[in-house]
């Protein structure tokens, strides 16, 4: 386990009783609260100094509550939340500017955006003009954009990122490879592509879950993350739990724990990076 304070960089935080998830519905493991205090319970012996609140998936007409919901009266709680990225339906272009104006005016805590692509059904979706012209906008807002795919939209995902060269981008869960199939191409290729563009960087986050979730272990994943850490190196890789949803797969010290295995032969220095200092700088914390 790190032996310093972390930066938990993707932490779900969540009321069903406040925002509307359909995604969970009928889930035993994520259907019910999941508010600091549980979280913190979770955190077993490692030390969570800080977090990042990750929009949550909520349906449309509850994402902008959600966002002012973590940003006012959930930070009042939990002071260890250090961000809040908010959902945004930056597929509309430039119509999103009212939307994302309305984020900046909540509070100077949003650092961002996410708009979850990983359940469209055009791999494509991501290069429809009005995406693009929305995702351009995030950067004119000094908002980043958190990338929620699945790697059968990386290729065009790369070229999204190539069009939009003044916003900074984050790639979630490394961009959901199927782990469980032991399928590395063309997600390795893809994401050497990725990495090779100087504004994205990449959050260690929701790998386990992507495996074997009942099975997996360190040999499993290593193949993934040691090439994620090979290509985007020590100063654009940043740790995220993905808790609660990690619980499918697992606890959260065991998720700690491999993070910790697979990264122990860097420096203390590049350590502190991942686990800390990238996660400030990409969201200005």
């Amino acid at each position: 386990m790190p032996n310093f304070p972390i930066i938990d960089a993707h932490v779900h935080l969540w009321d069903p009783d406040v925002v509307r998830m359909t995604w969970i519905d009928h889930n035993e493991v994520l259907n019910k609260k999941m508010l600091p205090e549980k979280f913190a319970r979770h955190n077993g012996k490692v030390d969570v100094a800080g977090i990042v609140y990750m929009e949550t998936g909520a349906v449309p007409h509850y994402t902008l509550l959600e966002a002012r919901w973590a940003a006012t009266e959930l930070k009042k709680s939990e002071p260890k939340i250090k961000a809040v990225i908010a959902a945004a339906p930056i597929e509309y272009g430039e119509k999103s500017r009212s939307y994302l104006k309305a984020l900046t005016e909540i509070s100077p805590l949003i650092k961002g955006i996410r708009r979850i692509t990983q359940g469209e059904g055009d791999a494509r979706f991501c290069l429809e003009p009005d995406f693009v012209r929305g995702a351009q906008l995030v950067s004119e807002f000094g908002f980043s954009f958190d990338l929620c795919l699945n790697h059968k939209q990386l290729e065009a995902t790369v070229e999204l990122v190539k069009l939009c060269p003044k916003t900074q981008f984050i790639v979630d869960h490394i961009a959901k490879p199927d782990i469980k199939a032991r399928l590395l191409e063309p997600w390795r290729a893809q994401m050497t592509l990725l990495a090779a563009l100087p504004n994205v960087v990449c959050k260690l986050s929701g790998v386990a879950t992507e495996a074997d979730r009942d099975h997996w272990t360190v040999p499993d994943i290593e193949p993934y993350v040691s090439h994620v850490l090979k290509v985007f190196g020590e100063d654009r890789v940043i740790f995220g739990g993905d808790w609660p949803v990690l619980l499918l797969a697992g606890s959260y010290e065991r998720w700690v724990a491999a993070v910790d295995e697979l990264t122990q032969n860097w420096t203390p220095a590049a350590q502190r990076k991942l686990w800390v200092e990238n996660a400030k700088r990409f969201y200005r914390i």
